[in-house]
């Protein structure tokens, strides 16, 4: 119908609000497509601002990660060269320390005085502490650095338990210690022998260390899958508030009166070694103490099987503690560093010994060629002048006498091909720097038993 035919003004006004209507509805369609247009467009915004957020959270992580990552390789870098020179180190550290050693130990044998034999013991506990600082910092560092790999073997229990015997029974008779092993030793372990050692070591000495009286007893128990190393003392023991606290570095007990000579010694990282160790090897360490009770220390080591030993391993006697005469004992000495050979001979001699000297393979065969003095022992060192070799000269000296003649290996950083071969020449090896007592302790055995 068309607008011009419309008289009533009613039908027109009603006409006009409908018309209006419209017009509104269509305006609030379009206002509300404008308003979701609208916060699309934001929402878009938004998520484009969010994406680029975690793009740059993302990238700030990956740099992150690869500076970690840097600082890992690093930091791995920095302890395998800390471990390398420390190792390297050891070997230049321990020549003029082993010749302060051994020349001490014959400055306190003639003082007179008391005063110069107190002066004396001084320098002797200042030296051995140095000693023992070396060892555990080049311990610590191969074990921090993840480069003390165990490289476990089986191994016959006897065969370590009497070294242990024989290194501590001179300490234990100085302090009138019982020192005594219970037990079947006779069994087998799997575990790394250096490594085994050290911990056993460790444990002995401490005993040893915070013993005023009584002893120390070390007991083997077994069963179907496992060996238990008991190492007990009667000790002042330890609180139980401390139990945790002793494998700590550097934290160290209080000794029992009477230990004056060992007043300022320990360093208190015998104990981390020991459970840094054992960790490593898998090996179970329970450590039970009472106060005035005394201490037990239980390392449980896997079973080995008898048939899987090897051939090379012998068995080894504990040597006597009674320290014999070597008055008169031809003793060849082959070291090359004129510091360790002044200490050396002025020890040798100092117990009546008859010393000759050689620094090389060729002055060793030399100082034997043109004579008939013929060595009851030869001592020598490892590593000589020129890149010779202490077995080396041993081996041409048995070759020249045509029999084997007892023989010391003295080295600084004992390596296990090195322990293998001395076993399979049928040596002994004492690693540097070399306690006096013990040098004659096993000078004495390898003779009596030759």
């Amino acid at each position: 119908m068309s607008l011009d035919h419309i008289t009533d003004l009613e039908q027109l006004q009603k006409i006009n609000n409908a018309l209006l209507n419209r017009v509104e509805s269509a305006m609030d369609q379009h206002g509300n497509a404008f308003s979701l247009f609208q916060t699309a467009i934001n929402l878009e915004g938004q998520v484009k601002r969010r994406t680029d957020e975690l793009t740059h959270a993302l990238r700030r992580i990956e740099k992150t990660n690869a500076e970690l990552a840097l600082a890992k390789e690093t930091s791995d870098k920095a302890n395998l060269s800390k471990t390398k020179f420390l190792a390297a180190a050891s070997h230049d550290v321990l020549q003029p320390l082993n010749a302060a050693l051994l020349s001490i130990s014959v400055l306190a044998d003639i003082q007179e005085t008391d005063l110069g034999k107190e002066l004396a013991v001084q320098i002797e506990r200042s030296l051995e502490t140095m000693s023992e600082l070396l060892g555990i910092l080049i311990d610590i560092s191969k074990l921090d650095a993840g480069v003390a790999n165990p490289k476990k073997e089986t191994l016959k229990l006897s065969t370590m338990l009497n070294g242990i015997q024989s290194d501590f029974s001179p300490i234990a008779e100085e302090r009138a210690l019982e020192f005594r092993f219970l037990g079947n030793t006779d069994l087998f372990v799997v575990s790394d022998r250096t490594m085994l050692r050290r911990i056993l070591q460790n444990l002995v000495s401490n005993a040893l260390r915070y013993t005023s009286k009584g002893g120390v007893l070390v007991s083997v128990e077994s069963d179907e899958a496992a060996v238990h190393i008991h190492v007990m003392d009667t000790g002042h023991g330890i609180p139980e508030e401390q139990h945790e606290n002793i494998f700590e570095e550097f934290n160290r007990g209080a000794l029992p009166s009477g230990h004056l000579r060992e007043a300022n010694n320990g360093l208190g990282l015998g104990l981390s070694i020991v459970k840094r160790m054992a960790r490593a090897l898998n090996h179970s360490l329970i450590m039970r103490s009472k106060v005035n009770s005394g201490t037990r220390f239980s390392l449980t080591i896997e079973k080995g099987a008898t048939d899987s030993v090897s051939k090379n391993q012998t068995q080894t006697r504990a040597m006597p503690v009674s320290m014999a005469d070597l008055k008169d004992r031809k003793v060849l000495l082959i070291e090359n560093d004129p510091a360790g050979i002044t200490a050396m001979v002025n020890l040798l001699q100092s117990w009546h010994c008859d010393v000759r000297v050689s620094n090389t393979v060729e002055t060793t065969i030399s100082v034997l060629g043109d004579t008939d003095w013929i060595p009851d022992i030869v001592v020598a060192d490892q590593h000589l002048d020129h890149g010779d070799l202490g077995t080396i000269a041993v081996q041409a000296l048995h070759k020249l006498l045509g029999e084997p003649v007892p023989a010391l290996i003295i080295t600084a950083d004992p390596t296990k091909s090195l322990e293998q071969k001395i076993r399979n020449m049928d040596m002994e090896l004492m690693q540097k720097p070399v306690k006096p007592a013990r040098l004659r302790a096993l000078m004495t055995h390898m003779l009596s038993d030759s």
